[in-house]
């Protein structure tokens, strides 16, 4: 459901809040900061996990070349269609950029087929601990397995996440992956704290 308080714009599911538009600071980073570590590729290939308000996306395609190609996995198909109309500028209608193809099915499942890609971003649920049982096996070892798998050599992981994880860096570091956690304060005054963990696949 789709709900509006002022300037204010907010997604929930079963009375839950998934995401609102207040800040979007910690998917503004998560999106820039993964495209600044693409180094090597000139043409580089992304996959982002969840559309949300299309904040990650935009930032990364505002940091990404020319002759990127961002798959942008969304798993309900009505988020995507607000994206494209109603909530279009929100962002400034990144969908509508030429560089972008939105697939629609479980980010899970699309990472199981793919190859290639220069960096995977999960903004996907409340990170490694989900609300959503579905969810949780993106973020366990045999999930991450397969992120690594379908990433290129010298390819980054990036995961979102509400909270940070002792037992999640384990989990990166147990199926090869080098990682470092950053921090991302709010910039509003007691605003969350969100955490990005960025993996690189040797």
């Amino acid at each position: 459901m789709l709900a509006q308080r002022g300037k204010e714009i907010s997604i929930r599911v079963a009375g839950v809040e998934l995401m609102n538009s207040r800040d979007h600071s910690s998917e503004d980073e998560l999106g820039r900061q993964s495209a600044a570590r693409i180094t090597s590729a000139k043409a580089p290939r992304v996959l982002i996990g969840g559309l949300g308000f299309g904040f990650t996306l935009r930032a990364a395609l505002d940091a990404l070349p020319a002759e990127a190609k961002v798959d942008v996995v969304e798993l309900v198909p009505a988020i995507v269609r607000w994206n494209r109309t109603i909530l279009a500028e929100l962002a400034g209608n990144p969908l509508a950029d030429p560089r972008v193809t939105v697939i629609e099915d479980d980010v899970k499942n699309v990472i199981e087929k793919a190859t290639g890609y220069d960096a995977i971003v999960l903004d996907v649920d409340n990170g490694p601990n989900p609300i959503y049982d579905g969810n949780a096996d993106l973020y366990k070892r045999r999930g991450l397995s397969a992120a690594k798998a379908a990433l290129a050599h010298g390819g980054w992981l990036a995961v979102w996440s509400s909270f940070s994880s002792k037992t999640f860096t384990t989990w990166l570091r147990d199926v090869g992956f080098h990682s470092e956690l950053v921090t991302l304060k709010s910039k509003f005054k007691g605003g969350p704290t969100h955490y990005v963990w960025f993996a690189r696949r040797p």
